[in-house]
């Protein structure tokens, strides 16, 4: 092996991965050199490599402590690799548990089971096994060594995650899935807000459902609103600010200018534009939300009730410096992006101060910009307090709303401002070739730096997770292979020059353990594309529930029997890149492709029309199979969507959702894969308002539908 090699490896670059047909595909070197650069290591030469890796493995070897230990379940002692020079005497340690209870003891060196030495220079180093008590509290704690002296943070995490208890009983749930922003209402602003989630909780839970899904909900960019793509937002730690509802604002009770505004013949004139578009126009919306916020903030927010205050600053103080940091970015960005200032709105290309988030001329500006900063923070405050309603009313449901957390967030956004170390800039995040991409995807999003996130403990994808579980009961993490591996495409190159690179499941996994219990939020990993060898497995021991798409689960013949579905799954109809059902029966997609130009040869569109319709009569087979549709008679598009739902229904998976799109007949999809200009990806809203919904009684029917084939228990909450 290669000092390239030995060092990418060390690195946690794999040098092969199997594509989706199962053949092996090997890393050339140009590409591992790639790799490594993108995490801040150059190497042109066999000798460049050399002393790389060397640097790489003195680092580990001088420090007395790792910097994070991550242990799972309480069966066994807990034990720490700990650095000691050859001789060394008697090893004390103190463990700070996180209740502030404390633990200490102390052992001699020789005693401690010997694992490895090294020589460096001229000096004899050690690396052996600390025991630790077995009886630790779960949570984060902190170890520390006297002589010599170092610090490790440890955490201690439960075996599975976080399930209602009733699916350890055989129970099995329902639920309806939407994208927040595309839903219509008789008062909202254009734009789907926190009270139309309310009311959708509500209406979804009184049809007998115990789950509500919903896009990510991560903040987005509020100087390009139509940049809209809530997987490619600024920052997934804070809330999209355009979901407020801006009536639903207490101020606004104690503010006439804002009402007379309001009420203003103009604004009435945009706001009705906004609410009768059959797309989103994000622009106006953002404008219009926020002209009246800005006008709440300044006029009535001085004068609001002690209560009211004090709640926001116990707001602002549990966000600390990370809600400080991404409220800042937003006020930087607003300066920089402005024509005046001859910026960018990207914050690489901002004066060089600037983009460092610690440095003095960024303090002195967060204080000449203080009460932008605080309007910032105040929105966000907002934010939370309408997504805690609408969790709120779920409270009687098994998981209630269940939220979505994206791959990543934007290169240019709040999120690799505040952690530039802890991302990387020389690359983004993709998938490999497959079937459906044989060029390859990338997705423009800057991964964590494995090496970055051990040396923090963690922190970042701790503090990532949390955030993101805050008023949820449940959390679907967005290829969420990412917790083993992911796809790399180095800057400037092809998704085909690009490869995988490592990361550590098992400590991912405990941390998502230990927050799924403390926030008691199921985990659900979207386990869609090139799926590693035994990764299913591995996350079904720790209680992550396989997202399972009815049109995947399939071979080339039939469709899988609703039986043979696994229990710890979440089988849904579609998804945001996937067509409708309708649309999917009537072949729209295919259409809608062909018009975008999106096959690569002409004859690609007529072949795909064939596979579809193999498809289609080899899914109303399994229809026809399960006594669902008659095989002979040629069903109305009706009875073959509810067919659909009754045959997921039937299935052995723990949830089932449907999608809010399928129950309302809409056929055109919210997202066209591999476009940007060429369609009007997350513009378009439902057909109908939530009213109608209600007073169709459309959920309704969904949940006689579900009746007697899912079986629910809406007061379970228990945790197993």
């Amino acid at each position: 092996m290669s000092a390239l090699e030995a060092l990418a490896a060390r690195l946690g670059i794999e040098p092969e991965f199997r594509d989706a047909r199962g053949q092996p595909q090997h890393m050339a070197a140009d590409v591992q050199a790639s790799l490594l650069r993108a995490m801040g290591i150059l190497v042109e030469s066999e000798a460049e490599a050399e002393r790389a890796l060397d640097a790489v493995e003195r680092e580990d070897w001088q420090s007395v402590l790792p910097p994070v230990v991550v242990v799972r379940g309480d069966a066994e002692p807990v034990a720490v690799d700990i650095v000691l020079s050859a001789g060394h005497g008697r090893v004390s340690w103190l463990l700070r548990l996180e209740d502030g209870t404390r633990r200490q003891g102390d052992a001699e060196a020789a005693s401690l089971p010997l694992k490895d030495t090294r020589a460096l220079d001229g000096k004899q180093f050690e690396r052996r096994r600390l025991a630790l008590p077995g009886d630790l509290p779960q949570g984060y704690h902190l170890l520390s060594l006297d002589e010599p002296d170092g610090q490790a943070t440890l955490i201690v995490a439960p075996e599975k995650c976080w399930l209602p208890e009733g699916i350890g009983r055989g129970q099995r749930y329902w639920g309806v899935s939407t994208q927040l922003y595309l839903l219509k209402s008789v008062g909202n602003w254009g734009i789907g807000d926190f009270s139309d989630l309310r009311r959708l909780v509500g209406m979804v839970g009184d049809a007998g459902a115990d789950i509500v899904g919903v896009n990510p909900l991560h903040a987005m960019f509020l100087d390009d609103p139509e940049h809209a793509s809530p997987y490619s937002p600024a920052t997934r730690l804070l809330l999209n600010v355009l979901n407020i509802d801006v009536p639903g604002v207490p101020e606004l009770a104690d503010c006439p200018p804002a009402r007379e505004l309001v009420a203003s013949a103009d604004f009435q004139r945009r706001l009705t534009g906004c609410r009768q578009s059959a797309q989103l126009r994000y622009a106006e919306v953002a404008a219009l939300k926020l002209e009246v916020l800005a006008l709440l903030f300044a006029a009535a927010w001085p004068s609001a009730s002690s209560e009211r205050r004090d709640a926001f600053d116990k707001f602002r103080d549990e966000g600390g410096e990370g809600l400080q940091r991404a409220c800042l970015f937003q006020v930087l960005r607003a300066h920089f992006a402005n024509p005046g200032t001859n910026g960018s709105a990207d914050w690489h290309q901002w004066p060089e101060p600037f983009r460092d988030p610690a440095s003095v001329e960024v303090k002195e500006f967060a204080e000449t910009h203080a009460e932008k900063v605080t309007f910032q923070a105040w929105l966000q405050f907002l934010a939370d307090g309408q997504l805690a309603a609408a969790a709120a009313a779920a409270a009687n449901m098994a998981v209630g709303i269940y939220r979505d957390l994206a791959v990543g967030s934007d290169r240019a956004g709040a999120e690799t401002w505040c952690n530039p170390t802890g991302t990387v800039a020389l690359a983004q995040v993709g998938c490999p070739p497959d079937i459906y991409n044989p060029l390859g995807q990338d997705w423009g999003l800057p991964p964590f730096q494995p090496r970055a996130l051990r040396q923090e403990a963690y922190r970042s994808f701790i503090d990532l997770v949390r955030a993101n579980m805050r008023h949820a009961g449940g959390l679907r993490i967005d290829h969420v292979m990412a917790l083993q591996h992911l796809y790399w495409v180095p800057t400037g190159r092809s998704p085909v020059d690009g490869g995988y690179v490592r990361y550590p499941l098992d400590d991912l996994v405990a941390i998502l353990a230990l927050e799924s219990h403390r926030h008691r939020c199921l985990i659900v990993g979207e386990d869609l594309g090139t799926v590693p060898e035994g990764f299913r497995e591995r996350m079904a021991a720790a209680n992550i529930l396989s997202y399972r798409v009815l049109f995947f689960e399939k071979d080339a013949e039939k469709y899988i029997p609703p039986g043979d579905y696994p229990q710890l799954a979440l089988a849904v109809t579609g998804s945001h890149d996937l067509p409708t059902l309708r649309a999917w029966w009537q072949g729209g997609d295919i259409d809608l492709r062909e018009r975008l130009r999106l096959f690569p040869a002409p004859e690609d569109a007529q072949e795909a029309r064939q596979e579809r319709e193999r498809e289609r009569e080899q899914l109303l087979a399994a229809l026809s199979g399960q006594g669902l549709l008659n095989a002979e008679a040629t069903p109305d598009i009706e009875r073959i969507v509810d067919a659909i739902h009754l045959y997921l229904a039937r299935s052995n998976a723990a949830f089932v959702v449907a999608q809010l799109d399928d129950v309302t007949g809409e056929t055109m999809p919210v997202n066209v894969p591999t476009t940007s200009q060429e369609h009007p990806n997350w513009r378009r809203r439902l057909g109908i308002t939530l009213e109608q919904i209600a007073a169709e009684d459309r959920l309704g029917d969904l949940g006689r539908l579900f009746a007697g084939r899912r079986s629910t228990d809406s007061k379970e909450t228990s945790q197993a």
